[in-house]
Formats: structure tokens, sequence, C-alpha cells
């Protein structure tokens, strides 16, 4: 059972998910070029997870359907096996605080079918691929009934939260606006003119602009909250993944493959987590990839404040990402 939880004063959120609780493990790391035969997100355990709400298979989508699953596959999106959020949530009954039904959708996107695959070293066609499931999982729940957004994320390596080693994408549609989300918009609201558009003008082509294409910028922001955080950009305002055409997909999967094999030359299985954050009904926003590898905890002062300490200065977590390069 879910409930998500309104703060007592604050237009603030949680999800209280006890299934959750129930997750498994990170396993222990298998050996190259091996399935692990524990793993349902291999290529041939298809029978132990949830049937797949999409399947992309040799440029068609299908769906598992009854008993019968879709084998041979590229990429799969199940529900996932710990929802934090469902489409069949119970109803409430006499919340002792505001609370609202944990209604909504989480799945999982099993991004390669091989065991021991990294997202660095995914080919053109297999980056484009995700780019287009990205783009189709989240116009698809964006058009659920009562979804005022939805989190589309990636969590890489133990410490950054994943509990299966295979490589996966993650997306929960939620029916609140985050807080964080709406504290952007709001101040893009008091702005004569786009903030992201702004920031491009004044970092390509700088010290901090890590890697640039046709479509889209890699920089480490100026305001880096955990060294070697790197956001990726569009050069044109777009505020959603549906205004993408195949060829920015494309562009997109290029620059996400590029950081993420910076990081990993720079600090060989860093984990790290990425998240986009876009808007489908508020133009002015415009759409980011925020890329933070996990270097270190949390501690008091950033639990206690929001602001975070950062010991590495992106202008000198560019020369070392670029080192090599």
């Amino acid at each position: 059972m879910s409930e998500i939880r309104k703060h007592y004063f604050l237009d603030e959120h949680c999800i209280i998910a006890t299934g959750r609780a129930k997750r498994p493990s990170a396993p222990e790391a298998c050996s190259a070029g091996k399935n692990s035969s524990s793993c349902v997100f291999c290529r041939g355990q298809e029978d132990k997870t949830p049937p797949a709400t999409a399947v992309y298979k040799g440029g068609h989508v299908l769906r598992d359907t009854g008993d019968q699953r879709v084998t041979g596959w590229d990429v799969r999106c199940i529900p996932n096996m710990y929802p934090a959020l469902s489409p069949d949530a119970p109803e409430l009954v006499k919340p002792e605080f505001e609370a609202l039904q944990g209604y909504g959708f989480h799945e999982v996107i099993i991004e390669h079918p091989a065991h021991d695959s990294r997202l660095h070293l995914f080919s053109d066609e297999g980056m484009l691929l995700l780019m287009q499931v990205y783009r189709d999982r989240v116009m698809h729940y964006g058009t659920q009934e009562g979804i005022k957004y939805v989190s589309l994320f990636k969590n890489w390596g133990k410490k950054a939260g994943a509990s299966i080693e295979h490589t996966h994408s993650q997306l929960i549609a939620l029916p609140v606006m985050p807080a964080y989300v709406q504290r952007e918009l709001d101040a893009i609201k008091s702005l004569e003119k786009c903030p992201y558009c702004d920031m491009i003008g004044k970092e390509k082509n700088g010290r901090r602009q890590v890697y640039s294409n046709g479509h889209f910028i890699v920089i480490a922001p100026y305001c880096s909250g955990v060294p070697y955080e790197l956001w990726v950009i569009p050069l044109k305002h777009v505020h959603h993944l549906s205004g993408f055409t195949r060829e920015m997909l494309s562009s997109l999967g290029d620059c996400l493959r590029f950081a993420i094999s910076r990081l990993d030359a720079t600090i060989p299985g860093l984990a790290y987590n990425y998240m986009f954050f876009q808007t489908e009904d508020y133009r002015d926003y415009h759409l980011n990839l925020r890329i933070q590898p996990v270097t270190s905890v949390a501690a008091g002062f950033e639990r206690g404040t929001g602001i975070y300490i950062n010991t590495m200065p992106p202008e000198i977590a560019v020369e070392h990402l670029l080192e090599k390069a």
C-alpha cells in the first residue's frame, strides 16, 4: 500500500510505500560476458517478471499477452515489481493528515538484453532506440488520467540506489507536480527570458563545456552540487521529449553516452543518477537532463539546509573529464 503524503504546511509531498522495503539488495557484480542465472532482467528470464507493457523488437513495438512473453527483444518495459505507486491503489480510509491515495504508475525500462551491457558502450542504434523508448513511455504515461508529472530517471550502481545490476531506467508517473519542479516554474515565470537559453549563451564554448553537437550541449554547471555533475541541455528551446525529432533523439543519445563514457574513464565504475526535467504543459520551461555522480554521502549540513558542499570545482572537473578524451 502507498500514500502520497503532504507536508504539514509546505506544498511538498513524499511517497510512503511499504512494499518497496521488499526490494532485493544489489547483487555482486557478475563475470563479464555472462548472464546472471538469478537476474530477472536478462533475456530468457521473461517469465520471472510481470507481463511487459511494451516490448521493442526489430523496429516493432509489441506487448506480452496473457501468459505469452515476447522473446528476442531489444528493450523491454515492465511494471515495477515493487511499485512506489500503482494504478489500482486502494482508497484511503480517514488519513491522519492530508493525503492522497497512492495512485500512479511505476515502470522499469530494461535497456538491453545482455546482463553485462553498459550504457557508455551502446551503439549509435542502441542509444537512438533507448531515447525513442524514453520519449514513447513518457508520452504514454503523460496521457493517463490524473497524471500531472512523469519522472524519468536512471540509477546506476549500488551507491546510486540501483537494486539490480542489469542496466535499466525507471519512470514514475505522479498525480502531483513535484515541489522542486514547481519552484523552477515559478521562478521562470518571473523572468523576461528563458534562463536555460541564457545559460547556453554564456557557457557554450566556455571552460565548463564538456561536449556539444548540433542539438545539445553538455556542461559542468557553475552551480554544481556534487563533483563531476553534468547537465545535458538542448540548444533549441524545447520543453518536453514529445517535441524531439528523430535527429534530436539521436543527438541526445550521443551526448548522454559521451558524458557517461567520460565519467567512467575518469573514475571507472562510478555510480551515478540521471534525471530528466521537463514539463508537458508549460512551454516556457526548457527540458534538461542532469547527471549526478555519487561521490559522497549527504550529511547533516546538506540535509539540514539543502545546500550541498562540492569539493570539486566544475572547471577542474572538466579538465579531468577531458584529459584523455
